[in-house]
């Protein structure tokens, strides 16, 4: 955990990334040990006394000049404002200098958004590579971008132009990329690592693929890090074995000795931590100005920050899945949840350490700095954190009611350009009218585990009822086509029961697997209804956020309904079908043997339901709906103030 000075009132005030004290326990500032309180002195002594020590003097606590202000330039509001689509799970997301977006997903296509007035606008969509994007890039000017994948290639775009401008075969697989020019540099350098060995090799953006540089004695394992400060033309750069160096990017490859205050031995630095715990940083970003960097590791969850100029780590906080456990049953988390939310959140956690998916994505998490160079954001269990590095205080938590785990950060905090021109006249004015053309728009966007949008955290709330949260900005794929036209044959006898199911809804579409075998009257009765259009029109008459969302009743009042046989039938229970996941599709009932045409789909695990309930069905795609229904705004009864239907539903 941080340091002794945020550990006096890590008491008093949770929010302080510090080691908590036993109650029995003070500082001693003079010798900083701790020590216990002894009350056991002997009271009997005869004759004058000294004057005893009454209280212990505490560390002044740290205080950020304008901390407002700063805090009004970061995004503050709990719940996203709006999501975009890739076809495929998204891994990056990258603001660039010149107020593009652009976002990569593992199947290869990249997208360049730009920045407006309120929101992002779509630009172009690239199918840039045919395997897994690893690594992506912005220049230090944001003029250049490029993206390299596991099929040896290296794309490079023109930013300004949202233009391909040059494709580079390698003939070896890529791990990372940097550029490792400076500012208005007429030749951009790319540098990019080996998979195999510890080489680097260094390539002109705009060239025609050949290695300009081959660095290969500065590191002896793969290099999976690199990252360029341009005030020092100097990168760090950190391998999987655990050791970060510094290089300048031009021969001998060595640290900059020309830098005033730079560190001149090694072992006078922090730099071999990683070495030291055996551990290794899966991100590594600069400060606005460079004189500081911060690493995470993902997997000790340790957030370190260094001095560039001296080596040495100025703050650590501790993520691990211990601390956040111990200070969920302490009650003193940042923010305390419900123990089975909890339990969801801890699974996906365990997800992120397996091999294969998990650990490919949990390699994607980063820290970013607000442009002030005070403010920290990263992504963790309970949300996205906003800390305050001087005070060590969690100032904000973002995304902490939202189902997504966040992965991968990148923050904007500029004024955006509003369509239309301005006059010199106009910008010396004190108009207020014209000076709120600069406002800003501070913007967080963020991709999530295993899901094919990312998200944007705004100031402004999303709305509630507001039913285009999450934006349907992709076509659906010629699968999905096929499932949704799917129309049975005339003249062909069909199944009473099937295997699979779409609902077609006005917030989106979900797909179902159906368990025939398990429930087959649930089934049956289920898909009797689809085709007979039963559902049609029908709404989603409660919802309850955090536990399940239920339609079924053509009343709309969760009074009605009837099965296809116009009576009640049996439950249906099955020892391998349990409420155990989120997604799970339920028959809802008023009793034992009260099944009709009510159902509802559950958005955690409720292991209380099992046996009650029959299960004859779960979604497997369009989660995001899901949820979209969760979390819309209900009245007392818990009925959506705004009707959400469905439209009708198709079996597969």
């Amino acid at each position: 955990m941080p340091f002794e000075d945020a550990a006096t009132n890590a008491e008093e005030d949770p929010s302080i990334l510090g080691k908590r004290l036993r109650h029995d326990e003070k500082i001693d500032n003079d010798n900083s040990k701790t020590y216990l309180d002894n009350d056991d002195e002997d009271d009997d002594d005869i004759g004058p006394m000294p004057m005893p020590d009454t209280a212990v003097i505490r560390k002044r606590r740290k205080v950020l000049p304008h901390e407002r202000l700063f805090l009004d330039h970061l995004p503050s509001a709990d719940r996203y404002s709006k999501s975009f689509m890739h076809r495929d799970v998204l891994n990056f997301v990258t603001v660039t200098k010149t107020e593009f977006i652009i976002t990569t997903s593992v199947d290869g296509h990249v997208k360049l958004w730009k920045k407006r007035e309120t929101g992002i606008e779509f630009v172009k969509h690239y199918r840039a590579h045919l395997t897994p994007i690893v690594a992506v890039s912005a220049s230090a000017d944001g003029t250049l971008f490029a993206s390299i994948a596991e099929d040896g290639t290296a794309k490079v775009f023109d930013v300004l132009n949202f233009d391909m401008i040059n494709m580079i075969n390698l003939d070896f697989r890529p791990l990372t990329c940097c550029w490792v020019h400076r500012k208005g540099q007429a030749q951009g350098l790319l540098a990019i690592s080996d998979t195999a060995t510890g080489c680097i090799r260094i390539y002109d953006g705009r060239g025609e693929g050949k290695v300009l540089q081959l660095v290969e004695n500065l590191h002896r394992y793969p290099v999976h890090i690199m990252a360029y400060a341009d005030r020092y033309d100097t990168v760090v750069s950190a391998d999987e074995s655990g050791f970060i160096e510094y290089w300048k990017p031009q021969e001998p490859w060595e640290t900059p000795r020309y830098i005033h205050g730079l560190w001149e031995l090694k072992s006078s630095t922090d730099l071999y931590e990683f070495k030291k715990t055996k551990s290794t940083p899966t991100s590594l970003t600069f400060s606005p100005n460079c004189s500081h960097f911060v690493t995470l590791s993902m997997f000790d969850r340790q957030i370190r920050i260094f001095n560039f100029l001296t080596g040495k780590m100025t703050r650590k906080y501790d993520e691990s899945l211990t601390a956040i456990q111990e200070m969920q049953q302490a009650g003193t988390a940042v923010h305390k949840m419900d123990d089975m939310e909890f339990g969801r959140r801890l699974a996906v956690e365990r997800d992120l350490e397996k091999e294969g998916e998990g650990k490919k994505a949990a390699a994607t998490m980063n820290v970013v700095w607000d442009e002030s160079g005070n403010f920290i954001l990263y992504p963790t269990l309970l949300g996205i954190k906003v800390v305050n590095t001087l005070t060590n205080r969690v100032t904000r938590l973002l995304g902490k009611d939202e189902t997504g785990r966040w992965l991968n950060l990148s923050l904007y905090q500029g004024a955006p350009a509003k369509l239309g021109f301005k006059t010199a006249a106009m910008a010396a004015s004190t108009n207020p009218i014209l000076a709120d053309r600069e406002a800003r728009d501070p913007t967080l966007f963020c991709t999530a585990y295993k899901r094919q949008r990312f998200y944007m955290f705004t100031r402004t709330e999303p709305e509630y009822g507001q039913g285009d949260r999450d934006v349907f900005n992709e076509r659906p794929t010629r699968e999905e086509q096929t499932v949704a036209s799917s129309q049975p044959v005339q003249g062909t006898v069909l199944s009473p029961v099937a295997s699979s199911a779409v609902i077609h809804t006005t917030e989106g579409d979900m797909h179902l697997r159906l368990f025939p075998d398990k429930a087959p009257k649930a089934v049956e009765n289920f898909v009797g209804h689809a085709r007979s259009g039963y559902f049609e029109g029908v709404i989603f008459h409660r919802v309850i956020p955090k536990f399940m969302i239920q339609t079924g009743d053509p009343l709309g009042d969760g009074t009605g309904g009837t099965s296809i046989w116009g009576r009640e039938f049996e439950d249906e229970f099955s020892d391998d079908l349990r409420h155990d996941r989120p997604y799970t599709v339920s028959m809802a009932n008023a009793g034992p043997g009260t099944n009709g045409s009510q159902f509802f789909i559950t958005t955690t695990a409720t292991p209380w339901l099992d046996k009650k309930h029959t299960i004859f069905g779960r979604v497997m795609q369009g989660l995001e709906v899901v949820h979209t229904i969760e979390n819309v705004r209900t009245n007392k009864a818990d009925k959506p103030y705004e009707d959400i239907k469905v439209i009708n539903v198709d079996v597969i």
